[in-house]
């Protein structure tokens, strides 16, 4: 697979990389067996970028896959196969608590740095606030222990700010061709605004991946729309896909191979349309647009699913403002 150097780091990444959150206990709960397993059927079709978090608790699933795929006979460097390239992050506002996640990463992944370390989903005015943990990311970059860091973020001003960022590497920003979850500041972005923030950070050297181009899975449904939209646009280096299934890395592999048939859609007759407890932020805009009176708040203030009543007609997904809306 088509291998591109990340910004002005010395990475060179997949054009396409595995999202492990699908795998992990906040969506699947796949066995960390079944999960390291689709990780390494990637890994074995030429992907080399893996994307995770701390708060994703998904290091085991990619632990468990490094120790599988170094019996593989390949070079080992470090533990893991040479090669590959693994981006970690944390919500850490302090520099205690971004020392500490990074410290995490290393152990539960057993190995002696990480590829990549990012402050994780920054919001508007967010950078600022999170100053130390910055600082952290800053001094475990001239200590060895990270390569590159950076920001990830669904917001068209925050990637804006990261090209006039000298310290920053590499940005890791949301868009798909629906502009399904981007922001600006407390209002609604456009893909056509995220595009042209993002070709100011390639444009200042910065190395450029893209999250979402499925909208959480809502766009599932346009898949080759949804792919052509991404892999069109010379500015993005490389696509963070979310894997949760074998076959959803064949599909994106057949796509880039230009085997896959041009009226092509993935069977979705399987997923459900969920709201992600972890990201709700109860503000109650979901409900207000859903016609069949199919979400209610639970008793921890949070909008979840009455499945029995949800026609998955995805309206409540484009209506919320912070992405907690999914289909898996």
């Amino acid at each position: 697979m088509l291998k591109v150097a990340l910004g002005n780091t010395n990475l060179n990444v997949s054009q396409v990389g595995i999202g492990v959150l699908p795998m992990g206990p906040g969506q699947l709960a796949l066995p960390v067996d079944e999960g390291a397993d689709i990780i390494c059927h990637a890994v074995r079709q030429g992907i080399n970028f893996i994307d995770t978090a701390q708060y994703y608790r998904t290091y085991p699933y990619i632990r468990r896959a490094l120790e599988i795929l170094s019996l593989d006979g390949g070079e080992r460097t470090h533990g893991a196969p040479d090669g590959l390239v693994i981006c970690s992050k944390s919500l850490a506002h302090d520099y205690d608590n971004m020392t500490a996640a990074i410290e995490q990463a290393l152990t539960e992944l057993a190995r002696p740095f990480m590829d990549i370390f990012l402050m994780h989903e920054v919001r508007t005015g967010g950078f600022e606030e999170r100053k130390g943990a910055w600082q952290a990311l800053i001094d475990a970059r001239e200590a060895g222990l990270v390569k590159a860091i950076g920001v990830s973020t669904h917001h068209v001003d925050v990637t804006e700010q990261m090209a006039s960022v000298p310290e920053c590497d590499v940005v890791f920003s949301l868009i798909n061709y629906a502009s399904m979850g981007i922001r600006r500041g407390s209002d609604p972005g456009t893909c056509e605004e995220m595009l042209e923030a993002i070709r100011a950070c390639r444009n200042a050297g910065k190395g450029v991946f893209t999250m979402k181009v499925f909208g959480g899975g809502n766009l599932t449904e346009n898949y080759r729309k949804a792919l052509d939209y991404v892999f069109s646009k010379e500015e993005i280096q490389s696509v963070m896909i979310g894997f949760g299934r074998k076959t959803e890395v064949d599909d994106v592999i057949n796509y880039l191979s230009g085997v896959m048939p041009a009226d092509y859609n993935p069977d979705i007759s399987h997923k459900k349309i969920r709201i992600s407890q972890d990201d709700c932020e109860g503000c109650g805009s979901c409900i207000k647009v859903c016609a069949s009176k199919a979400i209610f708040y639970n008793k921890n203030g949070l909008a979840q699913i009455d499945q029995s009543r949800c026609l998955t007609c995805g309206y409540c997904s484009y209506a919320c403002p912070v992405r907690a809306i999914i289909r898996y």
